[in-house]
């Protein structure tokens, strides 16, 4: 339904999530406005990576074959782990595991991510330069150049970031973001590096990871145990002193990267986990509800998770209340599971204590590979509920056997 008889739903934030949930529910036939404080859409951040769950969303979204179209593909973890000086730590996983339950991973630019998705926006939904200030009986209340604004709505979705204001008014009691402990550097070679299988290199409370990109090129990050807030002059050149020396391309790939474009920030994460994602019309969505650490690639995965559930919860009947009270039992109990584990990992990957060291590579060593194969299938063995109008054909394509 459309038109003046449509319900109508304000959406806060127009990251992944927020443009995901607004693609969504125009999908389904509600009355949108996505509002973003800053001027306009910026195309932040270097690539991303998508593991099965959030592939199958967007095809539900109608947008998979779009980012495909943009993308590389690659085997879940690549050739697997090794140490600095390159000795084999995790062997990649098994092709036929992987073409069994239907996994792999998506490489692509988050620009490229962003384009499809405002793409694919209903007409006329997004406005910018618009920040949210509150939510009253009317619908929301924001802010723009020329004043004061309320925008009427049935729900609102708070997709407004890890520094959610939202939250922050609906929960005042819960504890805000803090620092992981890490933080991460990201870039893109300035030329192909063929070829490339991806994977991961995991020292000293450091790690090295690098995926391929449709052009050739490569997407990399390097996570390192830093204090809050500490300041590099030369970001490429921080990566560099404590990279350099590592196996394989790593010096080569980061010498590659123009120096502007390496990108730099804390890892921030809500240290405990929220009640609920809901508050009376208020649904909390991706990074406002779950922040989590980058160590299983699952921050926008999840909200793309989030974005779909909420949005077929919604189309499923008129009874909003009972709709959002779905939303909150179906995705807070797997959104928290993955934040755990995502945290638990990055403890084990960036542990600096000698003895908890030499136990890590012990484990991974002798650890079965069925063991890690089975934990990234409960992530990314996970199916979406079908929207209403037509799917991406590919919604249930099988691995990359």
């Amino acid at each position: 339904m459309t038109g003046p008889e449509a319900r109508r739903a304000v959406v806060v934030g127009a990251g992944i999530g927020g443009l995901a949930t607004a693609v969504g529910l125009g999908r389904c036939g509600w009355q949108v406005t996505l509002l973003e404080r800053a001027p306009e859409l910026r195309e932040a951040g270097a690539g991303m990576s998508l593991l099965s769950n959030a592939q199958r969303c967007l095809d539900r979204l109608g947008a998979g074959a779009a980012a495909r179209a943009l993308s590389a593909e690659m085997m879940p973890g690549g050739d697997g782990v090794h140490t600095p000086r390159g000795r084999r730590l995790m062997r990649p996983t098994d092709p036929v595991f992987v073409r069994d339950h239907g996994l792999s991973t998506m490489v692509l630019l988050r620009r490229d991510l962003q384009r499809v998705l405002q793409q694919a926006l209903p007409a006329g939904c997004l406005r910018t330069g618009a920040e949210a200030v509150g939510v009253d009986g009317a619908g929301v209340r924001y802010r723009t150049a020329d004043g004061e604004h309320t925008a009427g709505a049935d729900v609102v979705v708070a997709a407004d970031g890890v520094h959610s204001r939202l939250r922050a008014d609906l929960f005042p009691d819960a504890p805000g973001p803090v620092h992981s402990g890490h933080s991460v550097w990201r870039g893109i070679t300035g030329r192909p590096f063929t070829p490339e299988e991806g994977g991961t290199a995991w020292g000293r409370g450091r790690e090295f990871a690098r995926m391929p990109l449709a052009d050739g090129r490569v997407y990399w990050y390097a996570v390192a145990n830093t204090p809050a807030g500490a300041q590099f002059r030369d970001h490429r050149e921080e990566v560099l002193r404590r990279f350099g020396t590592w196996h394989g391309r790593i010096r080569a790939m980061v010498e590659s990267t123009p120096a502007e474009t390496v990108l730099h920030h804390d890892v921030l994460e809500l240290p405990r986990p929220l009640p609920g994602y809901v508050r009376g019309r208020v649904a909390l969505l991706g990074d406002a509800a779950h922040a989590m650490t980058s160590d299983l690639g699952q921050g926008a995965c999840q909200a793309l998770e989030d974005a779909v559930v909420l949005c077929a919860e919604l189309a499923a009947g008129p009874d909003v209340p009972a709709a959002l009270a779905r939303y909150d039992r179906i995705r807070r109990p797997r959104s928290q599971m993955v934040a755990e584990a995502s945290r638990r990992m990055g403890r084990m990957k960036l542990t600096e204590r000698p003895l908890q060291l030499l136990v890590r590579n012990l484990a991974l060593l002798v650890t079965p590979p069925r063991a890690g194969e089975r934990a990234m299938a409960r992530i990314g063995d996970w199916h979406p509920p079908v929207l209403p109008g037509p799917q991406t054909r590919s919604t249930e394509r099988r691995g990359v056997g």
